[in-house]
C-alpha cells in the first residue's frame, strides 16, 4: 500500500447532516463525515455580494490598485519571490496593524521592512533586540541637563512610522511588555507624560523559531496584539538562482526606481478599506469559525479540548474583518467573500489558537487544527 500523508483539507468530502458534531483523534485527523466541499458556491455569493454594495466607487478602486501597484513595483526591486511576505506585510498596513513574521535569518526580513517604508516615504526605525535590550531603549527616557538643571524627554526608536523589532524573542519579558502600550494605545509614556506616536504607525517583529538557543516565548497578550503572524520559508531555486544573478549585476546597489507614495496615499488607501462590504452572512461565518476554536459553534469539534487550551479570542473575530476588508481591496473588489476569510485563516489564527500539552507533545500543529475548524464550519 502506499504511503501517503495528506492534510485534512485533500480528504474526500462529503456533506454532514445538519447540527452534527464532528469527532477529530490526537493528530487531527477526522473520525466522522468532513465538512462539505462548497467552493463551487462562492461565485454566485460573490455575485450577490456585489449587487448589494456600492460604497466605493469604481474610480476610488482604481485609485487604490494603483497606490498599491506603485509599492509593489518599488518592493520587487529588493525582494525577490516571497509573495506570502509581500501579501501579509501590504494587508497589515492597508488594515492598519502590525505583524510578526517568523523565519530563520537570512530570509530578508529587514530588507522587505526598509524597502516597504521607502516605498511609502516613511520614517524607519530597526531595533535589534537582545537581553539586555530595556524598555527606555524602545520608548525613549528623561535626560537631566546640568546646564539648566532640567530634564529633557528623548523619545526612543519606536517613535516613526515603521519600526522593525528583529527578533523580539530574543529580548526580556520586560522589554517585549514595552511595546504593548506603543502597538495598542499607539502612545508611549515617559515620566508622567504621554507621547502620541506618528497617525501611520505599524511594528514589523521577527523571531527565531522558538527552539533556537536564546529566545524567550512571546506573552500571550503580546502574541494577541499582532494583526497577523506570517511563516517565511526559503526561496526556491529558481528564485535564488535569480537573488544571486542581481548581486552579481548590482542591481540591489542601484537606486529604486518608480514613483513613490505618500503616508497621505497610505492614509486613502486604510480609509477606503474601512468602507469595503461585509455582508451579515460573512459576519455569522466568521463567528461561527472563532466559536468552534473554543469547544462551540454549529458543529462543535468531539475531543477539541484536548487539543486546544485556548481558543481565539473576540480580537480574532476583528482581526478577520480588518484583514479580509484589506485583501478584498488588494485584490480590487469593494466586498469581502467566504474565500478571503479562508485565505488569511493560518495569518489569523496560527498565534491565538493555544495548544494542549498534549497536542504539541503528539506534534499536532495548529495549522491542522484550523483545518479542521474550517472543515466542520459550513461556507454561507
Amino acid at each position: 500500500m502506499e504511503n501517503e500523508t495528506r492534510s485534512p483539507a485533500e480528504m474526500p468530502q462529503r456533506a454532514p447532516r445538519r447540527n452534527a458534531t464532528a469527532d477529530v483523534n490526537a493528530f487531527g485527523q477526522s473520525t466522522s463525515s468532513p465538512a462539505p466541499n462548497t467552493t463551487g458556491s462562492m461565485p454566485k455569493i460573490a455575485a450577490n455580494i456585489a449587487q448589494q454594495t456600492s460604497n466605493i466607487q469604481h474610480n476610488d478602486l482604481q485609485k487604490a490598485n494603483d497606490i498599491i501597484t506603485r509599492i509593489k513595483n518599488i518592493f520587487s526591486q529588493r525582494v525577490i519571490g516571497q509573495e506570502s511576505l509581500w501579501t501579509s506585510m501590504m494587508l497589515t498596513l492597508i488594515a492598519d496593524g502590525h505583524i510578526l513574521i517568523e523565519s530563520v535569518p537570512g530570509l530578508a526580513k529587514t530588507t522587505a521592512a526598509e524597502v516597504l517604508c521607502a516605498a511609502i516615504q516613511g520614517k524607519f526605525s530597526r531595533i535589534q533586540c537582545t537581553p539586555d535590550l530595556m524598555p527606555s531603549d524602545i520608548v525613549g527616557s528623561q535626560i537631566y541637563n546640568y546646564g539648566t538643571g532640567k530634564f529633557s524627554t528623548q523619545l526612543g526608536p519606536v517613535h516613526a512610522n515603521l519600526v522593525l523589532l528583529d527578533e523580539i524573542n530574543r529580548s526580556s519579558a520586560k522589554t517585549q511588555s514595552a511595546m504593548l502600550e506603543a502597538m495598542q494605545e499607539r502612545q508611549t509614556t515617559i515620566g508622567e507624560k504621554s507621547y502620541p506616536l506618528p497617525p501611520q504607525f505599524m511594528v514589523i517583529a521577527t523571531q527565531n523559531p522558538i527552539e533556537e538557543e536564546g529566545t524567550y516565548q512571546l506573552p500571550e497578550a503580546q502574541m494577541d496584539r499582532f494583526l497577523l503572524k506570517e511563516i517565511i520559508t526559503y526561496p526556491t531555486p529558481e528564485e535564488e538562482v535569480k537573488i544571486l544573478n542581481n548581486v552579481v549585476e548590482g542591481k540591489f546597489d542601484a537606486p529604486l526606481r518608480g514613483y513613490i507614495v505618500s503616508l497621505e496615499d497610505i492614509k486613502y488607501v486604510q480609509d477606503l478599506s474601512k468602507q469595503v462590504f461585509v455582508s451579515p452572512t460573512i459576519i455569522h461565518y466568521i463567528v461561527s469559525l472563532i466559536s468552534t476554536s473554543r469547544g462551540g459553534g454549529p458543529n462543535p469539534i468531539v475531543g477539541l479540548d484536548k487539543l486546544v487550551r485556548v481558543g481565539a479570542s473576540p480580537r480574532a473575530s476583528i482581526a478577520f474583518i480588518r484583514v479580509c476588508q484589506a485583501l478584498a481591496l488588494l485584490q480590487g473588489r469593494g466586498y469581502v467573500i467566504p474565500e478571503d476569510v479562508r485565505d488569511v485563516r493560518y495569518s489569523v489564527l496560527r498565534h491565538r489558537i493555544l495548544r494542549t500539552f498534549d497536542a504539541m507533545a503528539e506534534d499536532v500543529m495548529v495549522e491542522t487544527i484550523i483545518d479542521r475548524i474550517f472543515q466542520v464550519v459550513p461556507v454561507p
